[in-house]
């Protein structure tokens, strides 16, 4: 019964059926026996998933009205103003700026993609990637392509991505680049502000061509990415950039306010062109009403209830800086143990997410299931969720996971 151009759709979901066989196991052989590190949420020491008590706090201080009333399909408009707040804190760039509200990143990244690439063309991301962009852009008739993240010796391959970006612009007039940093998932790498730079640099030259560029900032992990505002010194760079090349951000609550099922974010724009961005609010609005017609009432609430209180942000603050402290010292410890064992990793900064490539990731998270060790299989690798496994488990892991790559 289903339409010709949906026929033999089906999202294959290798996180979902490893943390099935994850839970399964625990069942089988009790929790404490079971590392389980396909789940992408922040859990605690006692591997209970975790939410900030400020957040928790204020979530239910809330009245009955947050929960239940509409919102405007735009967002609420302390709510937009406090997500561009917080998407750049002290490095907000020169220029025109206006965020409508998303069902969470996800809904930030669909909304980009549907307004801001043609049907059939190409968008660009790098290879190293969460796997549902591809998803994304097939559901709405586009193509994802990728180029190389890394170089040889683990920096930003500033050569792929400007080879990549020409070829895809000699066969289409527009493109929609789509970066995820800092804390990029999978990999836990950052582009830095060298890094920035360039890219920023390719993209002048080919809006000098006649062409448009609009670059996505997934910054959907940024709350544990380091202090607050030297993760997003970068951000300035986006000042009075050519009308023709376009800044947005991917705003998500999921992870930098534990709210990963309320379905809460912001696409964020900024340009020098205030038509531009009078532009974006409007396909913004008319993408979300088609969508999802408005999001979550109580969270955006929430989000300008903290952000409008200097107390329960320096809370909010604090909260966060313990939970990327605990990752991190779990991050340290596995490439520590990484290193000494010879297991290769891909260059992590920080963020939820440890990867390490290998060419046979399927088999070697089969083979970890000897082991009760249970991770996510990528394209080009094996990724590890150091979000969510506790100290001890983290522990001997890399020798456990050298054992299965060498196998």
């Amino acid at each position: 019964m289903a339409a010709s151009s949906r026929e033999g759709k089906q999202l294959h979901d290798a996180v979902f059926q490893f943390g099935q066989a994850a839970q399964a196991a625990m069942a089988a052989y009790g929790r404490e026996r079971v590392v389980n590190a396909t789940v992408g949420c922040y859990a605690g020491e006692d591997e209970v998933l975790g939410c900030l008590p400020v957040v928790e706090e204020i979530y239910r201080s809330l009245p009955m009205a947050d929960f239940i009333t509409y919102a405007p399909p735009v967002g609420l408009a302390d709510y937009r103003k406090a997500a561009i707040d917080e998407t750049f804190e002290a490095y907000r760039p020169e220029g025109y700026i206006d965020a409508v509200a998303t069902a969470g990143g996800t809904g930030a990244v669909h909304i980009a993609i549907a307004n801001y690439s043609e049907v059939g063309d190409d968008v660009l991301a790098s290879d190293w990637r969460w796997g549902i962009y591809g998803s994304l852009c097939q559901e709405i008739g586009r193509r994802l392509t990728t180029f190389a993240l890394l170089d040889e010796s683990g920096a930003f391959n500033i050569e792929s991505f400007s080879s990549a970006v020409a070829d895809v612009l000699r066969k289409q007039d527009s493109l929609l680049i789509i970066l995820n940093t800092p804390a990029n998932n999978p990999t836990g790498f950052a582009l830095s502000d060298q890094d920035w730079a360039e890219v920023l640099q390719v993209c002048r030259f080919h809006e000098k061509q006649g062409k448009r560029i609009s670059i996505l900032v997934d910054i959907a992990y940024i709350a544990y990415a380091g202090e607050k505002n030297e993760v997003r010194t970068f951000m300035k760079q986006f000042s009075n950039l050519p009308p023709h090349l376009f800044i947005m951000a991917a705003f998500s609550m999921s992870k930098g306010y534990t709210l990963y099922g309320q379905r809460a974010g912001a696409l964020v724009g900024v340009s020098s062109s205030e038509d531009v961005i009078k532009e974006f609010t409007e396909l913004g609005r008319y993408s979300a009403r088609t969508s999802w017609s408005n999001v979550n009432r109580a969270a955006m609430t929430l989000l300008t209830t903290i952000r409008g209180d200097a107390a329960l942000t320096k809370r909010l603050d604090e909260e966060r800086m313990e939970f990327f402290r605990i990752i991190q010292q779990r991050a340290s410890l596995f490439t520590e143990e990484a290193a000494q064992c010879g297991l290769r990793v891909i260059p992590y900064h920080a963020g939820f997410f440890i990867s390490i490539p290998t060419a046979n990731p399927q088999a070697v998270c089969e083979a970890l299931q000897d082991e009760l060790v249970f991770a996510a299989p990528l394209a080009l690798g094996v990724r590890l969720g150091v979000c969510s496994v506790p100290l001890p488990k983290i522990k001997g892991l890399a020798a456990k996971i050298k054992k299965a790559v060498d196998k």
